[in-house]
């Protein structure tokens, strides 16, 4: 795989607590490359959020390099083969990285439509009049164009969280990345938000997706990971990961799981 199809590119990852106590993350490395949908699982506490928050540093990793882009985001600034020094602009970075969390974190004084236009207007300088045209359209892909003018309230969990998720698509990111998008829904609101992911991932976007929800990571990623103690202990396809599991950590994992 050429290096300019490798969107991140994780080398020698740490994020250590306490002195070293605690170590989150212990010596992780991961390429993710375009059109990717990687999914990570594992226990609670393995380190698969600490992981994934890293990528745009939202956690600041204690060692190691992340490439975003051919960019280590990790240094405050660089040198180009031409020699100029070149700041590391992580906001700029971070507008190509489509964030979606457990919790929605929409704006509950604000209407869908004014959520959703808010960063293109301001950060952007898209045009009002374009930004609720795309919103519209992104509504309208995940079946919420009537709900434009509602606010958070009023909508379900599940409403709430397809709302995040085509919100995060308004800036056009090159990657999405998913820290247990479903986990605080209602289980029968979690089928209608997997299916929008299931709809992007065959649309080509580049997914990186903390879950535990297993048939999603079976159905949808083309990689899948397996984390405890901070470590990736395995990795593999899904058919590789669930029917021919060779760690001991992960074969026990799936019995309780499956």
């Amino acid at each position: 795989m050429a290096t300019s199809d490798k969107i991140i590119q994780v080398q020698n990852l740490k994020k250590y607590y306490n002195k070293g106590a605690l170590k989150a993350l212990d010596d992780v490395s991961l390429d993710v490359n375009k059109g990717d949908v990687i999914v990570l699982i594992g226990p609670s506490g393995s380190g698969k959020s600490t992981l994934l928050r890293s990528l745009n540093l939202l956690e600041t990793p204690t060692e190691g390099t992340i490439l975003f882009e051919g960019t280590d985001i990790t240094r405050k600034k660089y040198q180009t083969p031409d020699g100029k020094t070149v700041k590391v602009n992580i906001a700029a970075h971070r507008e190509k990285m489509g964030m979606v969390f457990q919790h929605f974190n929409l704006f509950p004084h604000k209407t869908i439509m004014e959520n959703m236009t808010l960063a293109p207007i301001q950060v952007r300088k898209m045009p009002k009049a374009e930004a609720e045209e795309k919103a519209l359209a992104l509504l309208k892909r995940v079946g919420l164009e009537d709900r434009a003018a509602a606010y958070p309230i009023q909508l379900s969990g599940g409403q709430k969280q397809r709302v995040a998720i085509v919100r995060a698509l308004m800036m056009e990111p090159d990657v999405m990345l998913f820290d247990e998008p479903t986990s605080a829904l209602d289980p029968e609101m979690v089928g209608e938000v997997l299916e929008v992911m299931k709809e992007l991932a065959k649309g080509g976007m580049t997914m990186v997706v903390v879950t535990h929800e297993m048939g999603f990571a079976r159905e949808v990623g083309n990689r899948v990971l397996f984390m405890d103690g901070g470590r990736i202990l395995e990795s593999g396809t899904p058919e590789q990961i669930f029917q021919s599991p060779t760690h001991p950590r992960l074969q026990d994992f799936l019995s309780k799981v499956l």
